[in-house]
């Protein structure tokens, strides 16, 4: 339990003057001090840098030098180095990366809020700079506090598809967090070293180090839990976080357990569509009887060729089967399905590719309106063999929602890649 003031410094003190956020004695919680923001830290350390890691990941699996209607963040400059031609294998990669970026974001919510808590005196801590060292600490503190507030608030708001923000939440989450972790590098060059210190030397929490600390309140309040006690309270919400989110990349009976989150509770529907998908036909103005009916043609265009593919005509190509999952940036994720259809090498054989030398392509949607109408995929995302122009799932016709007449589906792309309702396909240079 937390005993008392810091060592040489009166309780008194305080008392009598007046109190203002930039007064040690405005705040008196016995929690704060040295080894409760150390604990804290180490904790995001390793997990920001995941999330960090992970979100450059999920960025790079767009392609987005692959074409410019991938490229959600065409002035990233370079922020975009790191950029690399996203892979088909393990045809799980991208619901693993994802699945650990959004699972592990929500989870961590309770020790980010926990540790701004812990350090908010400082923010308000008169002179504004005392040193050239602690005004550079100063500028990454109010970096790092906006830039986490913003990233998990805009991820936040994206994986439960109610993002009010203006523009486009990619450049915004993107931009955002290139500054957030530049100032959390250096906050954590400024600061992990003396944070390791008080973990190896206040392993006593109700040690007090024998220096004053600005985070130790001179006139702390009666204490009503340990500081072993919160970060249980903190651990224990971050638990609950993770246990009501983490199903949505599982299939019942644990997505039932993701109440948080959408695309979590029962399987939607019964039968072999009855798996997750992230957007209707009537949500981006598919008129079934207009638009996917027997006048329904697929343009195949490559070389100064056009072929336009009814579905009985694509039937009598040679079928092929793949077990693939679906994977969303929201990071909800179904397990394999069963799909059926052509091989999309063997589309671009049909306007004279060769084959193993097919090369991208450009799929169009006759969806009307929502993100993501074309896609491009890269050529060895068409070469892989389980790549294709799906007609079937689980041994039935697509359902409406999964994307009749015809949909893509690559191993390992992000689920708005696998673009559904297809009416048109370009191979060539993109």
């Amino acid at each position: 339990m937390v005993r008392g003031p810091v060592r040489g410094v009166s309780r008194s003190y305080g008392r009598g003057m007046p109190r203002s956020p930039s007064s040690p004695a405005f705040w008196r919680s016995p929690l704060r001090g040295p080894w409760f923001t150390s604990v804290l830290g180490v904790v995001l350390l390793g997990g920001i840098t995941v999330l960090f890691v992970t979100g450059l990941v999920s960025y790079a699996a767009y392609n987005p030098n692959l074409s410019p209607v991938n490229d959600m963040t065409p002035d990233k400059g370079l922020l975009g180095f790191y950029l690399f031609s996203w892979p088909t294998n393990p045809s799980w990669l991208y619901r693993l990366t994802q699945g650990v970026h959004v699972t592990l974001g929500i989870t961590l919510i309770p020790v980010l809020l926990a540790k701004l808590w812990s350090v908010v005196p400082k923010l308000f801590t008169l002179p504004p700079a005392r040193s050239l060292a602690h005004a550079l600490e100063r500028i990454s503190l109010l970096l790092l506090v906006g830039g986490a507030l913003f990233e998990f608030t805009t991820g936040v708001l994206n994986v439960q598809l109610d993002y009010i923000f203006p523009g486009s939440f990619y450049p915004l989450h993107f931009y955002g967090a290139w500054v957030f972790f530049a100032a959390f590098v250096a906050h954590a060059v400024l600061r992990v070293p003396m944070a390791l210190r008080n973990l190896r030397h206040l392993r006593d929490e109700d040690q007090r180090p024998r220096t004053d600390d600005e985070l130790v309140a001179p006139d702390p309040a009666p204490p009503t839990v340990s500081r072993r006690g919160a970060l249980g309270v903190v651990g224990g919400g971050s638990l609950l976080l993770f246990a009501t989110t983490a199903g949505r990349s599982f299939d019942a009976p644990l997505r039932e357990t993701a109440v948080l989150v959408p695309h979590g509770g029962p399987e939607p529907g019964g039968g072999p569509g009855g798996f997750q998908i992230n957007k209707t036909a009537e949500a981006v103005g598919i008129d079934m009887r207009e638009t996917t009916g027997e006048t329904w043609r697929l343009l195949v265009e490559g070389r100064g060729r056009t072929l336009r593919l009814s579905r009985d005509e694509l039937l009598k190509l040679p079928l092929h089967s793949a077990a693939l999952p679906i994977a969303c940036v929201e990071g909800w994720s179904t397990s394999d399905q069963w799909w059926r259809g052509v091989r999309l090498r063997d589309l671009a054989a049909l306007v004279g590719y060769e084959e193993g030398t097919a090369p991208d392509v450009l799929v169009e949607s006759l969806q009307r309106h929502g993100a993501f109408r074309h896609a491009a995929l890269r050529y060895n995302q068409v070469r892989d063999p389980r790549s294709l122009l799906a007609l079937f799932a689980n041994g039935e016709d697509l359902t409406p929602d999964h994307g009749y007449p015809a949909r893509i589906i690559v191993p390992a792309a992000p689920g708005v890649l696998n673009t559904k309702w297809v009416a048109r396909m370009t191979f060539g240079e993109l």
